[in-house]
C-alpha cells in the first residue's frame, strides 16, 4: 500500500477518536498538528490538547496511538504531545465549526 493511502487511513482512524469535552473528533478540532510517515511504516504524530490541564491528557494520546496502530501498513507509532503553538478555536475545521453551530 502506498504512503498516501496509509496516511488517508491514519486520518480516518484519528477521526474515530473524540475529545470528551467537545463532541467532535480530534482531527477536525485541530489537535493533530503533523502526521509523518516513513517508507518502512513508522508514523510520527505531533498533537496537542485543548489545554495543558485537559482531564484526558494521558488517555487521549494513547487512544489516538492505538487507533493508528490498527492501520494496515503501520509498523510503529510515535505520539509526541506539544503545547506550542497552543490550541485555539481557530484550528477548528469547517466541519467542526458546522458541528458545533459556529457558522
Amino acid at each position: 500500500m502506498n504512503k498516501q493511502k496509509i496516511k488517508e487511513q491514519i486520518i480516518e482512524q484519528l477521526k474515530t477518536v473524540y475529545d470528551p469535552e467537545i463532541p467532535v473528533n480530534i482531527y477536525e478540532i485541530g489537535l493533530i498538528y503533523e502526521i509523518n510517515l516513513t517508507d518502512d511504516g513508522r508514523v510520527h504524530i505531533l498533537m496537542t490538547l485543548t489545554s495543558p490541564n485537559c482531564p484526558v491528557a494521558e488517555s487521549l494520546p494513547l487512544e489516538a496511538k492505538q487507533s493508528v496502530e490498527a492501520v494496515e501498513g503501520v509498523k510503529e507509532v510515535d505520539m509526541e504531545l506539544t503545547f506550542e503553538p497552543p490550541w485555539t478555536m481557530d484550528l477548528l475545521s469547517d466541519e467542526a465549526r458546522l458541528e458545533l453551530g459556529m457558522f
